[in-house]
């Protein structure tokens, strides 16, 4: 039994001194990606971000609004939205193709036995008794029964002299990086996407309540006027007029519902839940959340290196690059080891035995010269296709930076349209205080007091959209940043 150790350790030692000689790896080196921004990878704050500070921000930024349902809705989302099983499968994908690329490079075995057993055979060769005759005159003894065992044990090792594997490798690595970095954009995006819908939410249900208030004076007004135009101290256009804005408010109510219906649906499927699964919990009213006093950025260097969405393009731009390495391997020679060791025995106690055993070892040279010009062309496509993953980059890189100095400069003008906005609706709630004082006074009438009132309803509606507007600015500022994913 020693010739099967002996033969095993000859197809090793060639095989491991075919994979010393193939150190070399074609194909160009990934050197990293290009420097896109200059400025802004060494700039100590963004362009636009008068209205925040540049400190460490916080990852789950949402914490900041200070509202346990909405904190328990994103906890829900992360843990039960589809668009994250989407992107976790993704990942799964990924992994188990970069184990198949490394396995690429390692031998494949395999083994088979058979066992064989014929009758008849002393009348089968010309028919029966002359021809028994004629074996015997022949000095051959041929059994009626024949029995044969065999066992085979294969492998074949295609040797990576040029390291068109080990780019397959490489390019494989890449591609499940870029899933991970995929699944934290999933995540940024879905938690922006839940805290949004939840704002809209009760921005709509406050709009609601206002509306419904408003109208309620618009109606009060209308019916004090008809009375007046009773009394011949009014005229029936000042009764139109009231009655047409009446009517107005009374239909911007009813697609409020349906706005709110579809938050609420929204934010049952981001979820993960049956739309109408959150109407119960969510259908009262509540006050919209507010940001932070101070809001902390970063700086623009830590923006690129957080944003999920330019990790990932700069791993697919290492896999189209590793894309180029395996393409040219193509051009050259291809060399495969083929070991096999067979045993064959009549008797199954005498199968392994070494007068039973055979022997192969070869290897197997595949190479074409003249291809007229098909490898090349692979590696043209792929290095186009390196070409594209580059500017790819460059546009992720630059667009992002973009995001955050657009979303820095919303939020930053829509603090001041809420601070204009809340300067209004303190002259309004004056307004109201003093056209009180005067009815009391008997100076104004029932109807003055109820313009008042309504214009100061007005300007609290105004003041909750512009707050519910700043949220969302706060919302989309974090998503620009990229944070929420670690």
């Amino acid at each position: 039994m020693t010739r099967p150790r002996l033969t095993l350790a000859r197809f090793s030692a060639l095989g491991a001194a075919a994979a010393l000689l193939g150190g070399c790896v074609v194909g160009p080196n990934y050197k990293g990606p290009p420097t896109v921004a200059p400025q802004a990878a060494h700039a100590p704050a963004f362009h636009r971000g008068d209205a925040v500070t540049a400190g460490e921000p916080a990852s789950h930024w949402w914490t900041a609004l200070n509202d346990a349902e909405l904190d328990a809705l994103v906890d829900e989302a992360l843990r039960s939205s589809p668009d994250l099983a989407v992107a976790r499968a993704r990942i799964v994908q990924a992994r188990a193709g970069l184990k198949g690329a490394r396995a690429q490079g390692l031998p494949t075995t395999g083994t088979t036995a058979a066992y064989l057993r014929a009758t008849g055979l002393s009348g089968a060769l010309g028919g029966g008794q002359a021809s028994g005759q004629s074996a015997a005159a022949a000095g051959l003894a041929l059994p009626s029964t024949l029995e044969i065992y065999t066992a085979d044990f294969d492998a074949t090792w295609e040797l990576d002299l040029f390291g068109g594997k080990r780019r397959g490798v490489e390019g494989a690595k890449a591609k499940a990086q870029a899933a991970d970095a995929a699944f934290d954009g999933a995540k940024v995006s879905l938690e922006a996407e839940v805290a949004q819908a939840y704002v809209t939410l009760r921005q709509l249900q406050q709009r609601m309540a206002l509306s419904r208030r408003d109208a309620d004076l618009e109606r009060q007004m209308l019916d004090l006027t008809r009375q007046r135009q009773a009394g011949g101290t009014a005229s029936e256009l000042d009764v139109e007029k009231l009655n047409n804005q009446f009517q107005s408010t009374q239909a911007q109510i009813v697609p409020l519902q349906a706005q709110i219906t579809e938050q609420l649906d929204r934010l049952a499927v981001l979820t993960g839940r049956e739309p109408g699964a959150l109407d119960a919990e969510l259908s009262a009213a509540a006050a919209t959340p507010a940001p932070p006093a101070v809001v902390a950025v970063g700086d623009p260097a830590a923006l690129l290196r957080r944003r999920p969405d330019i990790r990932q393009a700069e791993r697919q731009l290492q896999q189209a690059n590793a894309v180029i390495g395996e393409r040219t391997a193509d051009l050259f020679p291809k060399v495969t080891l083929l070991g096999s060791i067979g045993y064959t025995a009549p008797e199954l106690s005498h199968l392994f035995d070494s007068s039973s055993q055979s022997t192969i070892l070869a290897p197997l040279l595949q190479w074409t010269p003249f291809d007229f010009g098909r490898v090349r062309a692979q590696i043209a496509e792929a290095k186009g296709a390196d070409a594209e993953a580059l500017a790819t980059y460059r546009k992720t890189v630059l667009e992002a930076l973009q995001d955050a100095e657009t979303s820095l400069s919303r939020y930053g003008r829509q603090r001041d349209s809420l601070e204009s906005l809340l300067r209004v609706q303190a002259s309004a709630e004056r307004s109201a205080t003093l056209e009180a004082l005067r009815q009391k006074g008997g100076t104004a009438t029932t109807l003055e007091v109820l313009d008042t009132e309504r214009q100061r309803v007005q300007a609290e509606q105004g003041v909750a959209d512009a707050r519910a507007q700043l949220t969302n600015d706060f919302i989309a500022l974090q998503k620009s940043l990229g944070l929420g994913w670690s």
